[in-house]
């Protein structure tokens, strides 16, 4: 891609003046009527219920409709976040958390809608993090939507007595579950705000990629989304069968009964009735199962039987993704030449064969520090690759496949994570919100902002990214040559070079 010569606006000189922010007038929604705020420019409605609080007997239990009010219910101020241990989300926190929130310009009708779903790894995140602000993005005619969804332990926890409770799918899936609720609110109300129903884009990153990938897989979200966008995710799904392991609900049920004994409750009831501060700080590694509803299957076989929802996908991942997410993935950072192998074949799954070793060598120390994160960052952009190419294989609709090559400019202070183009570099991009981040950006930065926003945009408006203004972006077609490069020239020619995937195929 190349960065465009000139530039239409810069930074903050772009925004209008402040305006005090009125009312909006009352809309009917899903419950009853609510009214957010108008500031001339965009209207907000900020933590809109899509469900019932899962509190108290609905703890666990797939999301209940929402418990209607009277009167009108002002929605100005975000809902706290779901409940979470992660450092960084100071936001107020409570099991009572199913809420949305929409950004719209002024006189909308009809415009596409981005529902964006937060990443975390399942166990942190939340709709209200200020890079996921849409202010800018509906300056480009298109409705925004951020979500909440139930995490850690509350959100996928499986055992065999909350099956029980469920005939329709095995327990485990509750965040997932959480997600199609607010997609089935937003199928039913987004009329309402001026938005077309009929033109839902699904879009996340990491976690929230994640979930786009399972709910492109998954037959409960059929016809609630036209689009998806998927950036840096794609592990919540096994990719063949030979990964069915991790997603199997029967030992994800005897993991909950587990949980269960070792706090030293009988029955689910039991641990209903005990206080959220206990359960959110005891160990649980959330993941998505196969459920036989939500989820029923790998990758692989669903799209092989064309059983996908079948709609244009815009994918990819980041140039520097390993130095984020090896420690994660790998539960170390002691990446060691004596340690090498046995986590190089730990990340895949498998042995590795001779010729990957041989690429990614570990005979030092340092050497294998550095083979571990460029093998982590190569082995998350062969599972978007994989999966595009599935859909080339075995859908009719077109996907765009991207590798986002460019380094931000460095922040004033020491960067720690997603530096480079780490995991999540391209969100402040697409959103073109760079101005959260007080760094001395470039008008290469800011210019890249704009054309990210703009594709993304696109994308939502019709299923093609393009448009006539910005360097032409291809379809991809299983080749290396139709894989977009985000990036200037110079980074292109300096590290645009695509790893071998072929030694990633068992």
């Amino acid at each position: 891609m190349r960065v465009l010569s000139s530039l239409v606006c810069l930074g903050l000189a772009c925004l209008a003046a402040p305006v005090s922010a009125q009312p909006t007038p009352p809309v009917s929604v899903t419950g009853g009527q609510i009214s957010g705020s108008d500031n001339g420019e965009v209207r907000t409605w900020f933590g809109v219920p899509f469900a019932a609080p899962p509190v108290g007997d609905l703890r666990w239990k797939a999301p209940q409709p929402v418990v209607p009010w009277q009167g009108v219910k002002a929605v100005t101020a975000f809902s706290p976040a779901c409940r979470q241990t992660v450092p960084w989300i100071s936001n107020p926190q409570s099991e009572d958390c199913l809420y949305l929130n929409i950004w719209a310009p002024e006189k909308a009708e009809k415009l596409p809608v981005i529902v964006w779903i937060h990443g975390g790894g399942y166990f942190g995140g939340t709709g209200a993090q200020p890079l996921y602000d849409g202010t800018r993005l509906t300056k480009k005619g298109v409705i925004v939507v951020t979500i909440n969804y139930r995490l850690g332990v509350f959100g996928f926890l499986a055992t065999p007595e909350l099956t029980a409770e469920s005939p329709d799918h095995a327990s485990g899936n509750q965040g997932i579950l959480d997600q199609i609720a607010a997609l089935q609110w937003v199928k039913a109300n987004i009329a309402a705000f001026g938005g077309d129903p009929d033109r839902v884009t699904l879009m996340g990153e990491s976690a929230g990629a994640n979930s786009v990938a399972v709910l492109i897989a998954s037959p409960a979200a059929k016809g609630l989304f036209q689009r998806a966008i998927a950036e840096s995710g794609n592990y919540s799904v096994p990719l063949d069968a030979s990964e069915n392991a991790r997603a199997d609900h029967k030992t994800a049920e005897a993991e909950g009964q587990a949980f269960l004994k070792a706090q030293g409750a009988a029955t689910i009831a039991d641990l209903r009735h005990m206080d959220a501060d206990i359960l959110i700080r005891q160990k649980w590694s959330p993941r998505v199962i196969v459920d036989g509803q939500v989820l029923r299957e790998d990758m692989t076989t669903t799209y092989r039987h064309h059983r996908q929802n079948d709609v244009p996908i815009l994918v990819g991942w980041n140039a520097d993704e390993g130095k984020d997410l090896a420690p994660e993935i790998l539960g170390t950072g002691d990446f060691t030449a004596a340690s090498h192998e046995a986590l190089v074949a730990k990340l895949l799954g498998h042995a590795p064969s001779d010729a990957l070793l041989a690429a990614y060598p570990g005979r030092t120390d340092a050497q294998a520090h550095a083979a571990i994160n460029q093998l982590t960052t190569d082995w998350w952009g062969w599972r978007m690759w994989y999966w595009t190419s599935l859909q080339v294989k075995n859908g009719q609709s077109k996907p765009y496949l991207y590798y986002f090559v460019h380094s931000p400019t460095k922040p004033a202070t020491p960067c720690g994570y997603g530096c480079q183009a780490g995991h999540g570099a391209e969100i402040q991009y697409v959103f073109d919100q760079l101005d959260k981040d007080p760094r001395p950006w470039s008008a290469e930065d800011r210019q890249l902002a704009d054309q990210l926003a703009t594709y993304w945009t696109n994308f939502a408006r019709s299923g093609d990214p393009n448009s006539a203004n910005l360097p032409e972006w291809k379809a991809f077609d299983g080749s290396n040559a139709s894989v977009f490069r985000i990036a200037t020239d110079e980074e292109i020619k300096r590290r645009g070079k695509l790893p071998d995937f072929s030694l990633f195929k068992q």
